[in-house]
């Protein structure tokens, strides 16, 4: 059986964002475990034009989320929380992924999605956690147990390098990693 996909998609225009980082450690922690992954940071989020559903054409970057995301086994999405919302950015991204609903397996269908807020603010943090996990549920996935907050406003959660340095809340994405990756090889057993 070959080792889990495991899709990332998260992320600010701000390069190196505390949610990028956040998605990249978790998506770490699945490569420790055997997964494979794919990340779709801030960059590559920024370079998606707003979906329109009426026009169907797609660029080669629209076109490699929607076929990384088909073929996933599951996800790590990570968003700021802006106002008590998914940001605009991530909120573009999984817009896209309507091109995935005639599919056999359409939107989310039978994957584990992990849900990733950094905030700055525990309010902020527990809206948008609670709307991600709405959009999830609509595109018909399975969001993990835990969904992790991170409240930024102390900052010092991660360094230079990118490495998660508050020991807490890297225990908390390793738990939200083996969540996703048990689920995706439960299903493909």
């Amino acid at each position: 059986m070959p080792a889990p996909l495991i899709v990332g998609i998260g992320g600010t225009t701000r390069p190196g964002s505390s949610g990028e980082r956040a998605v990249r450690a978790a998506l770490g922690r699945a490569e420790r475990t055997g997964a494979r992954t794919r990340m779709f940071g801030g960059a590559e989020l920024a370079a998606l034009p707003h979906f329109a559903p009426e026009d169907s054409s797609r660029t080669p970057a629209q076109r490699a989320l929607v076929e990384a995301v088909r073929a996933c086994d599951g996800l790590v999405i990570g968003t700021p929380g802006y106002h008590g919302g998914v940001s605009g950015l991530v909120k573009n991204a999984l817009d896209l992924l309507e091109d995935l609903r005639d599919d056999s397996r359409p939107y989310f269908e039978g994957r584990a999605v992990g849900c990733i807020v950094t905030a700055a603010g525990w309010q902020a943090c527990g809206v948008t956690l609670t709307a991600l996990r709405g959009i999830v549920h609509a595109m018909r996935g399975w969001p993990t147990p835990l969904g992790v907050t991170l409240n930024t406003s102390g900052g010092g959660l991660f360094g230079p390098d990118g490495a998660c340095t508050d020991m807490a809340a890297q225990a908390n994405l390793d738990m939200l990693a083996d969540q996703v990756a048990g689920f995706a090889r439960r299903q493909a057993s």
